[in-house]
């Protein structure tokens, strides 16, 4: 040990490091922030599942046209997507908070936007393609604001690693559960929006069903987004009128308000943050790749394509278990870096265990049900961690960068989403898969693909993850607790001038 790091955590055990402003977390914040991020995936998961079938069942596109359709409005998101944390960080405030207030308004624009995502507008392809097009990009855009505010708050609640790392965790879990029962809310949801706006069939599917289940799920986003506005009241400084109305004036002298060269300087002068976002790429993959490949190692490997459903079942169980865990497990592990690299060591173990013993296909499902709580783990806490990342940077800068840096994390999952539609697609090519194969025309080199894909290649990711963050990644558990003393130590020296 350093002589540093034992003068760190002298200091640590002498004097606390809790900000003058500390606030416990309420009880309602320990058990229920995450029910919005429940609301999100629900509604999200309208996309994931039924958005291309949408297109080419409903809307009457032509596979290849739907396929730009989706592919356009997917690029577009992700160029402007990871925007949205600056823009928080630059403007105006609102009343209610720099972030809060984006968890009261913007949601109930949501609805309506998400569900003309699912609308056919004309009996020309072209024109329907457009407008969905565009109310798809629309719809991302506008949610984007609360999504950002929503994760931002983790660090702007969370005044220590302790209490960044329990909301994360229950985020987490919240989250993933929403995967377990979205596949029995979604048919009778969309079933009575067929009767409710009548059975107008496209062949044998119902148009309207999935506009209005997403615009019933959208109102569950948006009202589950204004609980968490509820529950952090009291926890992030409200605006009274006369600020607002004097804020050019007054807006130098609040930290929470950032210039261009602000949010660039939070980055240069804190890498962990781009070390973070390298590393945090391998769990998206993981999680993409992973579920888009299932089907053919049940269909075309273990030939027992209605286990599938178990499988989907067992694995978000043990994501959301996972997820509840993380919080306890970053703090027996003493940091939130040390519990995502355990978790990591259980997934490559876990996947290449699943790799030598591929044919025994409940060792299988046993094993990818326990790399799935690594993710989850790693789901719940890499949140946390961006927390850490702008306690560091606001001791570096004395800027707090909350939504721009939180807002960074958004960039890994799109990366993710667009792996997904190229990796497994080249892992099929590769291992000799045609359109259109049987399940008796399976060989033994399209098995090896297959399972190589499944397991192996995610490992490799998973290993490479890990090591960016062991190498790259320098915050801890006493690099924070220095850096939450001296900025408590240079507001109450602020507090004094004044």
């Amino acid at each position: 040990m350093s002589d540093e790091t034992k003068v760190a955590e002298a200091e640590v055990k002498q004097e606390p490091t809790l900000p003058a402003d500390y606030k416990p977390l309420s009880t309602g914040l320990k058990f229920f922030y995450g029910v919005g991020d429940f609301g999100f995936n629900i509604m999200n998961s309208v996309e994931n599942y039924y958005f291309v079938f949408f297109l080419t069942n409903c809307a009457m596109l032509d596979p290849a046209l739907a396929g730009i359709v989706s592919t356009v409005g997917s690029v577009i998101d992700a160029i402007v997507g990871w925007l949205w944390g600056a823009i928080i960080n630059t403007i105006k405030p609102m009343r209610w908070g720099r972030y809060r207030s984006w968890l009261l308004i913007v949601p109930w624009i949501v609805p309506i936007l998400f569900a003309l995502d699912y609308w056919k507008f004309s009996d020309n392809p072209i024109i329907t393609a457009v407008l969905i097009t565009v109310f798809y990009v629309a719809s991302h855009c506008t949610w984007d604001f609360p999504y950002v505010a929503n994760v931002s708050m983790i660090a702007v609640v969370g005044k220590t690693p302790e209490d960044r790392a329990r909301l994360a965790s229950t985020r987490g879990m919240w989250s993933n559960a929403s995967k377990i029962l979205f596949a029995y809310i979604f048919p009778p949801v969309a079933m009575l929006g067929a009767t409710l706006l009548g059975q107008q069939n496209v062949g044998a599917t119902p148009a309207y069903n999935y506009a209005f289940a997403a615009f019933v799920f959208g109102c569950v986003f948006a009202a589950l987004y204004n609980v968490h506005f509820a529950l952090t009241k009291g926890y992030e400084k409200e605006y009274t009128k006369e600020e607002l109305a004097n804020w050019k004036a007054s807006k130098k002298g609040d930290k929470d308000s950032n210039s261009a060269g602000d949010l660039g300087r939070s980055i240069a002068q804190n890498p962990n943050v781009i070390f973070l976002m390298l590393g945090d790429i391998a769990k998206w993959i993981f999680n993409f790749v992973v579920g888009g490949t299932a089907v053919y190692y049940f269909t075309y490997v273990a030939f027992d394509p209605a286990m599938l459903a178990n499988y989907i079942f067992a694995t978000n169980v043990g994501t959301v278990v996972g997820a509840y865990l993380g919080g306890p497990i970053a703090k027996a592990l003493k940091g939130s870096k040390n519990a995502v690299i355990a978790a990591f060591v259980l997934m490559i173990c876990m996947l290449l265990v699943s790799r030598f013993m591929y044919t025994q296909m409940m060792v299988v499902v046993v094993c990818m049900t326990i790399a799935q709580a690594g993710y989850g783990l790693i789901y719940a806490v890499i949140p946390a961690m961006y927390g850490d990342c702008v306690v560091y940077s606001e001791w570096k800068t004395g800027k707090n960068s909350a939504g721009w840096i939180s807002g960074l994390q958004v960039l890994p999952l799109k990366i993710g989403f667009f792996a997904r539609g190229v990796v497994i697609p080249a892992i099929l090519g590769a291992a000799g898969f045609v359109a259109g194969m049987t399940a008796d025309q399976s060989t033994p080199a399209l098995q090896e693909g297959i399972v190589n894909g499944w397991f192996v290649l995610p490992a490799i990711l998973c290993v490479i993850s890990m090591l960016i963050l062991i190498f790259g990644y320098k915050i801890n558990n006493t690099v924070l607790a220095k850096c939450q003393k001296e900025i408590a130590e240079r507001e109450q020296g602020e507090n004094k001038s004044e």
